[in-house]
């Protein structure tokens, strides 16, 4: 039996794991990867993990752990193999790790808040008496704290009491209360009672309509739909019929049909019959087949003459066009594993918005799909956790979901691999979901699919290289062809006078002509906002944040001036508080603007906006997509958000406003991410009936980025991107170390900065640039520097690097007046 053990607290702390003693009465319960509550410091108690069990009595005395909080492992030794690596590689604490790892319910300290679920009622009968005194207490005031809930119990043991009342779902804790990801709504259509009940009676209807061809078409077009689908939507028997929503209304004021909203769930039990998969297109099938050769190999392959000798890979890069049918090749692969008992965890950028993914999946396998996220409430989190360990076939997940302690996982897959939502800025760890994705591959012997229509240049480079396999898609499905893309030089239209406000002649001439053929458009600006600036044209003043080194952007819809790093709020002045001017002007333009001069130009189209202000919540951001999908908007304006995971048969136009931002920005990677969110938004368009156009506005059409998104051409973009790469050093031939202090007081950031970059530069040379001042310098009050490490790729550099960094941050923080600077490190940012 145990008599100690190492236990893992969520705090950032020096070392790795604090030993404790391990009283008799709990020595049969405690081993690694279950949860126990023990005192840190004076008074605090939190749920700490167990990493390693023992009987090797440190040479110092121990507290002893107050009780043991499960019964059963919550964590696996692979996950704790990957935690250990992500706090090594990326340059963190275990205990920060420990804290991103775990979901909220498993985490508790003294200082938790919790709060009643009204939805359980007041029926705490079968509660027992330490329970039932917590639910009343919390039913009568709504919220308490662990410790108010150690006085109320008279006990200094209340995290297992806790736990129990979390898993009955009579409270939730206070950081768990996220909104829910609710369910997408629908408008379906059905017969109305009685005929629903009493089918014969439809001869009468039809004998009833007789002489009204249209509602008689609607009525045999809904029979026509439902004898094949599970529900009939509103849009197909308009689709199917060919008639306005009038004649449809028509029949519901009749009562023999009616409109109903359907749930359609991305969470809950999939009600609906499963879909049969379309068959797989020869490029699809050729897809597979390279696959299944990556990933397995041909080493069995001995009878074939001149076959050279391939070796498995691990890891996959399957690089296809917008809409060449990737999703159909992920289904084939997640079925394959199926049927072999394996768990596929299928990681998307960003959840909110790939709904229509998700729709994909469950359509085809029901209720095997889990979806995990930081937006589903407690309960779900639970289930999901639940799931994955009892070995549910697949898991539909953001970057989060890699923490999942998963049975027997056998494949991951990275959709959009390129995207920079799949890296982690703050707090630490900030890791990367890709690069950790392919590490839990290995820990579990599973193989990694990486796709994309724009691959990252660090992927690109390992395909080419060997290290990874290589799969292309160079085809759209069914033979459609890519878009038009075609560029507007913005000079040219300033200088003849052609500019309607921000939009070009040829623009706008296209927007009308495509909403008189009834089809829609997009317009991608990737700024929100009305405008980014408020300026006087007499002395050059502009409105700034009062806590961070940016210009503060007007919000029209709230008449009021808006930081977006720190949330600052102001009103908008109309005099210069510099020079008194009344010349004060908005300079720039955003979504919010866009929408609004839409409305002027082209007063009878319906405009929707879809950027942080209005899709902020998961509810409105579905109804948004929905009413597009469904085509009761026009045209959707939108931020990088309309890049992503969106496919929508009837997007004849994409416009983009604002290239020249994109491609003008002062980062090494601005020609990267240019060109993917060029490429991607023009892939919007044109997808299943014809082909679409995409119209670039640009002050420098001619720039090298817009011209390749052009010609379509990633390779010739990739080469030119690579060689300048390779010539300043940078990835994927280097590594990059990013740090960035911050102190409340400039003089006290500079001068640790500057110890700090001599201090690494004593041991690394000229592979430390700075420090120097960020391109923000304050943000929220604090005062910033950076530093930036340029490392070979060579593993024991690395490692000497991340050694430096730990040993430089312990003595500046021990130095007087220095111990508040914040340091964060940022292994291979993006």
């Amino acid at each position: 039996m145990p008599t100690h053990a190492d236990i893992i607290l969520p705090l950032a702390l020096p070392k790795r794991t604090y030993t404790y003693s391990v009283p008799e009465s709990v020595q049969h319960l405690v081993q690694p990867g279950v949860r126990v509550e023990v005192q840190f410091g004076r008074s605090k108690l939190y749920s700490g993990l167990v990493e390693r069990a023992h009987s090797e009595a440190p040479d110092y005395p121990v507290k002893p752990i107050i009780s043991v909080l499960d019964e059963v492992t919550v964590v696996t030794p692979q996950q704790l193999k990957l935690w250990d690596w992500m706090a090594d590689y990326y340059c963190c604490t275990l205990g920060e790790v420990m804290s991103a790892a775990l979901p909220g319910h498993l985490k508790l300290t003294s200082e938790t808040k919790l709060v009643f679920n009204t939805t359980y009622g007041d029926d705490f009968s079968d509660l027992d008496t330490d329970e039932y005194l917590i639910a009343e207490a919390l039913h009568i005031q709504q919220e308490i704290t662990v410790e108010d809930a150690r006085k109320i119990l008279n006990k200094k043991t209340v995290f297992p009491v806790v736990q129990r009342l979390l898993n009955k779902g009579v409270l939730f804790l206070r950081e768990d209360l996220q909104e829910k990801f609710k369910p997408r709504k629908v408008t379906a259509v059905r017969l109305a009672e009685p005929f629903r009940s009493q089918p014969d009676t439809l001869r009468e209807i039809m004998a009833e309509l007789g002489g009204k061809e249209r509602q008689l078409e609607i009525l045999m077009a809904y029979l026509a739909l439902e004898k094949r689908q599970p529900f009939v939507l509103r849009q197909d028997v308009l689709t199917k019929a060919d008639v306005s929503e009038s004649s449809l209304n028509t029949l519901v004021k009749k009562g023999i049909l009616e409109k109903y909203d359907r749930a359609v769930s991305r969470l809950g039990g999939y009600e609906d019959e499963l879909a049969e998969t379309d068959e797989l297109a020869p490029q699809q099938v050729q897809a597979l087949a390279e696959l299944r050769r990556v990933f397995e190999g041909n080493k069995n392959v001995t009878h074939l003459e001149g076959v050279p000798h391939l070796a498995p890979k691990n890891v996959a890069l399957l690089y296809g066009v917008t809409g060449s049918g990737k999703t159909r090749v992920y289904v084939e692969l997640i079925r394959e594993v199926m049927q072999r008992g394996g768990q596929v965890l299928y990681l998307l950028p960003e959840i909110a918005l790939t709904t229509q993914i998700i729709n994909r999946l469950q359509k085809v396998f029901g209720n095997e799909v889990s979806v995990y996220h930081s937006k589903i409430n407690t309960q779900e989190r639970v289930e999901v956790w639940k799931a994955a360990a009892s070995g549910k076939p697949i898991v539909l997940a953001a970057r989060s979901g890699l923490f999942l302690p998963f049975r027997d996982l056998q494949l991951i897959i990275v959709d959009e691999e390129h995207d920079a939502s799949f890296k982690q800025h703050d707090p630490a760890p900030r890791y990367h979901a890709r690069d950790t994705a392919i590490f839990l591959a290995n820990i579990y012997g599973a193989k990694t699919l990486l796709g994309t229509a724009t691959p990252s240049l660090e992927t690109w480079h390992n395909a080419q290289s060997g290290k990874y396999g290589l799969v292309e898609m160079p085809l759209r499905f069914g033979g459609l062809e890519l878009p038009v893309i075609e560029t507007i030089d913005l000079r040219e239209q300033m200088k003849t006078r052609q500019m309607q406000s921000i939009f070009s002649t040829p623009l706008m001439e296209q927007m009308q002509a495509a909403l008189d053929r009834k089809e829609q458009v997009i317009l991608f600006q990737n700024r929100r906002g009305y405008a980014p600036m408020l300026e006087c044209q007499v002395c050059g003043w502009n409105a700034q944040c009062r806590y961070c080194d940016v210009s503060l952007t007007f919000h029209k819809h709230t008449n009021r001036l808006r930081c977006h790093l720190c949330g600052y709020v102001q009103e908008p002045v109309s005099l210069c508080p510099a020079c008194g001017s009344g010349k004060v002007t908005l300079k720039g333009f955003g979504t919010e603007k866009i929408e609004d001069e839409l409305k002027i130009f082209l007063p009878t189209a319906r405009i929707g906006r879809m950027d942080l202000d209005t899709a902020g919540s998961k509810a409105n951001l579905a109804a948004l997509l929905n009413d597009f999908e469904e085509r009761r908007l026009d045209i959707l304006v939108g931020t990088q958000m309309v890049t992503k995971g969106l496919d929508f048969d009837n997007v004849a136009l994409v416009g983009v406003l604002g290239a020249d931002a994109l491609t003008k920005f002062p980062d090494f990677r601005a020609g990267e991410r240019a060109f993917q969110l060029l490429t991607q938004v023009a892939g919007r368009a044109g997808r299943k009936h014809k082909r679409g156009q995409v119209l670039i506005q640009a002050f420098d059409p001619n720039h090298p980025i817009v011209q390749e998104v052009l010609r379509g051409d990633f390779l010739g973009f990739a080469e030119r991107e690579l060689k300048e790469r390779q010539e300043f050093k940078y990835p994927p031939f280097y590594r990059l170390i990013h740090l960035e202090l911050r102190h409340k007081e400039p003089k006290t950031v500079n001068e640790a900065a500057a110890f700090f970059g001599k201090m690494l530069r004593a041991k690394l040379g000229d592979r430390v640039l700075g420090p120097v001042l960020p391109n923000i310098p304050r943000v929220r009050s604090y005062f910033g520097q950076e530093i930036m490490l340029k490392l070979e790729k060579s593993a024991p550099l690395l490692a000497d690097a991340k050694a430096m960094i730990r040993h430089t941050t312990e003595i500046m923080l021990g130095k007087p007046g220095w111990g508040q600077v914040q340091v964060s490190v940022d292994v291979d940012p993006v």
